[in-house]
């Protein structure tokens, strides 16, 4: 007779993710809440209660009732989302409710057959690595010894967050200033947790605002819900249909944005959180900072430096954002990988407020996303970055893993005027351009990052970057 080896569950930079019916399974569920659980009462011993929440995909209503009942027989009450919704809004319940945490049912932007766990902890960012490694010990221990501490059974309570957030939002976005623009937009929350958040606070304030995808659709469709360029043919067709200013959309959880030009051009992430930095500094007055992920453009640097800001650095996943955002030392954060926040607002990614506040700079600015990013290109030079991946077989992998470790002295056959180890590789050059590498923790990837001051010399040194992983 052979043992079955359990799945070891481990959360990465954004929760547990697994296929469903692989993976993802409901014995794989109760192992995962047994340790959150664990985590939850070994922080507050009695008197806990943890948020439950999801986005809308498959069986996400039944995941929600099992960590339901088992955060109850610990004694923890569960503070249940019928709805689904989005994950800053789950963020936000966790401070204005003062729970201990939650648990959130969702896959964000990966394809529809999987699932996930993301563990907020009480002050509604994303848990950090000491947490989510002691989250990992309890499910072990669990699967050691699966008992249920005794405790008084907690009664589950039905909470509904939407409009307290959507309250939160309607402070922090000029919705007058889109009103009096008399701009048409257009909303693509691609079947996700958004559906009825960006599109209801505009009508309620008086913008004509055409929305698609907003039935509940497990399969997203046939294709993940990510707000990528190439995913978001249909909301180009409606921008040209009604004539919109622009195009906002978010991913299956809402924390991840896509924005669209009026003349159908995607602007990538890099762009719009530069862009909604140069804005908030000169709107709002800011001056307490800006963060960034290593791999997240130096146009941000360079804004940084003309506005006299500091910046910091992180490395990659947005809960060493969150923790800037918790100690006010920045104004705005932001991830190439489409997540950002502001200041006093959550600790986590907020696609719902990132189009909005973009919906407000285009209406304010009276010009499009592209005329904002030529103005700021005047100000402190162009910048052209690109992010591609590359897979790799284990020679390959193991020869480079060991070329990550080398300090080169140049790279092609440009000075390297610094190296930054925060996160993987980056390689900073004399002329101002940069490369950056990362492999991937969970498949035989490495993500190569990279950016130059020209289309020309970045074409040059995306060749040069994969170059340098195959030689």
């Amino acid at each position: 007779m052979t043992t079955q080896t359990q799945t070891q569950i481990k959360f990465g930079t954004s929760g547990w993710r697994a296929v469903m019916a692989e993976e993802f399974t409901f014995a794989n569920v109760h192992r995962a809440v047994h340790g959150i659980s664990r985590y939850v009462a070994s922080q507050k011993a009695s008197g806990a209660k943890v948020i439950v929440g999801r986005d809308p995909r498959f069986l996400g209503e039944s995941f929600c009732a099992v960590a339901a009942e088992i955060l109850s027989s610990y004694g923890i009450t569960p503070l249940v989302i019928a709805e689904p919704a989005p994950t800053p809004t789950i963020s936000y319940a966790v401070i204005q409710s003062k729970a201990d945490g939650a648990i959130n049912f969702t896959a964000s932007h990966n394809p529809p057959e999987y699932s996930g766990i993301k563990f907020s902890t009480p002050d509604g960012a994303p848990a950090l690595p000491e947490a989510t490694k002691t989250i990992e010990a309890a499910i072990a221990a669990f699967d050691a010894n699966p008992q249920t501490p005794p405790a008084a059974k907690a009664q589950a309570q039905a909470i509904d967050p939407k409009q307290m957030y959507l309250s939160r939002l309607r402070e922090i976005v000029d919705l007058d200033a889109i009103k009096k623009a008399g701009i048409k937009i257009a909303f693509d929350p691609m079947w996700g947790s958004a559906r009825g958040y960006s599109d209801t606070l505009l009508r309620d304030a008086g913008v004509t605002v055409a929305t698609i995808h907003d039935t509940r659709d497990v399969l997203f469709g046939g294709h993940a819900p990510e707000p990528d360029d190439h995913l978001l043919q249909d909301l180009h067709h409606k921008m040209r249909e009604i004539g919109a200013a622009i195009g906002i959309a978010t991913d299956g959880d809402a924390d991840r944005f896509g924005i669209v030009d009026q003349d159908g051009t995607f602007l990538q992430p890099n762009y719009i959180i530069a862009l909604l930095f140069d804005y908030l500094v000169e709107t709002r007055g800011w001056k307490n900072g800006v963060g960034k992920s290593v791999a997240t453009t130096n146009l941000i640097n360079a804004l940084a430096e003309r506005h006299k800001i500091e910046l910091y650095e992180t490395p990659v996943g947005f809960k060493y954002i969150g923790e800037l955002i918790k100690q006010d030392k920045i104004l705005i954060g932001g991830e190439e990988s489409a997540g950002l926040s502001i200041r006093q607002h959550v600790p986590e990614k907020d696609g719902v407020l990132a189009g909005l506040l973009c919906c407000e700079m285009v209406a304010r600015r009276g010009a499009s996303l592209g005329a904002l990013l030529e103005q700021v290109f005047g100000k402190v030079g162009s910048y052209y970055p690109l992010r591609e991946n590359f897979r790799l077989t284990a020679d390959v992998k193991a020869k480079f893993t060991e070329k990550l470790r080398s300090d080169p002295g140049e790279f092609h056959g440009i000075k390297v005027a610094h190296v930054v180890r925060i996160d993987g590789l980056k390689l900073v050059l004399a002329d101002g351009s940069w490369v950056c590498y990362r492999l991937s923790g969970t498949e035989p990837v490495v993500r190569a990052y990279s950016e130059a001051r020209s289309r020309e010399g970045l074409a040059k040194l995306s060749a040069a970057a994969k170059a340098w992983i195959f030689s």
